[in-house]
């Protein structure tokens, strides 16, 4: 009896990343081994196992929240830092302080389209780990900037974040349809979430180090009363503390970047994209001997593809076939939904993000008669902000998202912040501090058991594996679109007729229409949220239309085959299986 056919297994696997793929190498229908292979992944009970993978993307959702709140904190110590002269008197100029945010959002666009499309081209494993490599050079290379003859502090820090930010756009499609494609179908939205709160968790340790720092560094800060006054030890000590605080945000990047280095492919991506399993195997043997790759022996390569690639049914990607399949309304129309929610929705979170300084000075956390206690009662009032809103929001959606569903917790949130804003809106000027530090809050809270949540989550599920990371990253980058917006249009408009030195309200007059526009984008995410697909308790196969007899199926996927949806399936040699029937 002839001895049975081994086939080459595919490279990777971890503690957190298990390669499902090699459980059903020895099976030699393409089809059969594609379908056996995702129905373990997604009936899979949870188990550490997931919270490890979490865990692992996790991480690099942390480190873009610290990179990016981080700033936040950081930029009045670069006034007193680099602008201590007559002229600024330890302020850093507006125009700087846009520039150096609005670096990271622009950077971000260009690595959500980047890696989201050469993820799909490439393929999952190879880019993933690529991002936080980015990451972690851009940021430590920003805490040891200095300025020169040559070039100002301001140019140098919006280079290394202009690059940060594409490194931390491409963590967004990455993180989210690996995790999405390995999942259990039954928890995948919890899974996807619970990497998405971590930004909640950056936010909070961004806050943390900044008070240890401040701690840290007390006696040299009692010597300034203000930012113009603070010489000497004083200047020398804030210059050591926003470095740290910079610099700590590379540190969870480096214990992940391991872990994210050795993850196989993911399985849909193996079955739909690739097509290649001789490669992989080959690629598995110069691991082993510490070889960049393999070289397979190509005829045996070749042969392996011409056998395998036609039986698939699913359709290669290409140009035409992204067109063909974005041309139909039923999925041109869930692009639009993704993208349009998540760019109203960022107009707004990051528009409101601008008037922290508003609100700690409501609740009486801003100011101080020294830099000590300036920043002390910055890096506090920012962890109540925090605290308060953020994160109850952030984990309230983890724990409801697979039970209460994608769809009406985003249409709940937008209905919420539209309300929200038109009060905020038309009544601001008859709000006290406190009746606006609840609204902030409640701002907060819906924003993250909303739509900043379901926006992360359901571009990730519902495109077929071959556009899944380009479809997403295209999501992404509208939203990031939306927060450039508000960064460089809705940040001045706020201030508009200002007087000079003016604090508190005085300091926005403008603020109360701002807040009117902004619910005005609520409304329109709203109205857009409605194209969305509901994608609880779905798997990825029937949200893309691969699956016969469910609402999305796109009979195109099959033309040729022989198949009709709702019977059983006739194979060449005569055989049925459940599923379908041949015409």
């Amino acid at each position: 009896m002839a001895a049975p056919q081994v086939t080459n297994k595919t490279s990777g696997g971890n503690a957190a990343f298990h390669n499902f793929n090699n459980d059903f190498a020895h099976i030699s229908d393409p089809n059969e081994r594609r379908r056996l292979a995702l129905a373990e992944i997604d009936k899979a009970p949870f188990g550490w196992y997931h919270v490890r993978a979490c865990v692992v993307a996790g991480i690099g959702f942390f480190t873009d929240s610290y990179d990016i709140f981080a700033i936040n904190l950081v930029t009045a110590m670069l006034g007193v830092v680099f602008f201590n002269d007559s002229k600024s008197k330890g302020t850093i100029p507006t125009n700087s302080d846009t520039a150096i945010k609005v670096a990271t959002s622009g950077g971000t666009v260009l690595g959500q389209l980047g890696f989201g499309y050469l993820a799909d081209v490439v393929g999952r494993k190879r880019m993933y780990g690529l991002e936080l490599i980015i990451i972690i050079f851009a940021t430590l290379a920003q805490a040891l900037s200095s300025s020169s003859r040559a070039i100002s502090i301001t140019g140098i820090i919006i280079f290394w974040r202009v690059l940060m930010g594409i490194g931390i756009g491409g963590d967004y499609p990455l993180s989210s349809i690996i995790t999405s494609e390995f999942a259990t179908t039954k928890w995948r939205g919890a899974m996807m979430n619970a990497v998405f709160a971590m930004q909640g968790i950056g936010q909070f340790v961004a806050a943390i180090i900044a008070l240890i720092v401040t701690a840290g560094f007390k006696e040299s800060l009692l010597l300034g009363t203000k930012a113009s006054t603070c010489k000497g030890d004083c200047q020398l000590a804030v210059d050591k503390m926003w470095r740290v605080i910079v610099g700590f945000g590379a540190v969870p990047g480096c214990i992940a970047l391991y872990y994210r280095l050795t993850i196989p492919e993911t399985p849909r991506y193996t079955f739909d994209v690739a097509r290649d399993v001789e490669k992989a195997g080959e690629d598995v043997n110069a691991y082993m001997h510490g070889k960049a790759e393999g070289n397979p022996d190509e005829i045996r390569r070749v042969t392996a593809m011409a056998q395998d690639a036609p039986a698939l049914e699913i359709p290669k990607a290409s140009f035409r076939d992204f067109w063909g399949h974005y041309s139909q309304w039923k999925f041109g129309k869930v692009l639009l939904g993704t993208a349009g929610s998540w760019f109203f929705l960022d107009v707004a979170y990051y528009g409101l993000g601008l008037n922290n300084s508003i609100i700690l000075s409501a609740i009486g956390w801003s100011g101080g008669s020294t830099m000590y206690e300036i920043f002390y009662r910055n890096a506090v009032g920012n962890l109540i902000l925090v605290c308060a809103g953020a994160i109850p929001g952030y984990w309230v959606s983890v724990a409801t998202i697979d039970t209460l569903g994608r769809k009406p917790i985003q249409i709940g949130g937008f209905t919420m912040l539209t309300i929200l804003f038109i009060v905020i809106g038309f009544a601001y000027n008859q709000l006290s501090g406190h009746a606006l530090l609840a609204l902030y809050v409640l701002a907060q809270f819906f924003f993250n058991f909303g739509p900043n949540s379901t926006t992360f989550i359901v571009p990730g599920e519902c495109f077929p594996t071959r556009y899944r990371s380009t479809s997403h990253g295209f999501s992404a980058a509208s939203g990031k679109v939306g927060a450039i917006i508000a960064q460089c249009v809705f940040g001045p408009l706020r201030t508009r007729g200002a007087k000079a030195g003016a604090t508190g309200k005085a300091a926005s007059p403008w603020l109360n229409h701002v807040m009117q526009i902004f619910a005005l984008f609520m409304l329109c995410g709203l109205f857009i949220s409605f194209l969305i697909p509901e994608t609880k308790r779905k798997t990825l196969e029937e949200l893309a239309g691969e699956v016969p007899g469910t609402p999305n199926y796109d009979p195109t996927l099959h033309a040729g085959r022989g198949y009709r949806a709702g019977s059983e399936e006739v194979e060449s040699d005569g055989k049925e299986t459940a599923g379908e029937t041949a015409v």
